[in-house]
């Protein structure tokens, strides 16, 4: 996150905004790989489905579906996740505004906050 913070400080908010996805996506496998010991042989489904950049599915693989639709009720939550749910590993082929970079950076401490809670 502070190479993000520091990509937006010196106008580049393109990579600012690629880094600063990765964050949570990050955060969401640290909580599938929680939820696999040292010594399971996990279900290759499980494994190939762990293989992704898409948050939607990674939030469904780590099994946080019911907690993230009770979080989504709150207003600040559900207009944090609708930025961070944004994100793709595509976005380092489009442009982005300071604005959109700052957005998805702010957003996301939110985000983590709840997701460091299960992992």
């Amino acid at each position: 996150m502070r190479e993000a913070k520091l990509l937006l400080a010196a106008d580049a908010p393109d990579g600012a905004y690629y880094l600063a996805g990765y964050v949570v996506e990050f955060a969401l496998k640290a909580c599938i790989a929680k939820s696999t010991q040292r010594h399971d042989f996990p279900e290759k489904v499980h494994v190939i489905r762990s293989h992704t950049h898409n948050t939607r599915e990674l939030i469904s693989v780590a099994g946080l579906k019911a907690p993230l639709q009770e979080a989504v009720r709150q207003y600040e939550f559900y207009r944090r996740w609708e930025i961070v749910v944004q994100w793709s590993e595509e976005s380092r082929y489009t442009g982005h505004s300071l604005q959109e970079a700052a957005n998805l950076i702010e957003a996301r401490y939110g985000i983590l906050q709840w997701l460091k809670k299960r992992y």
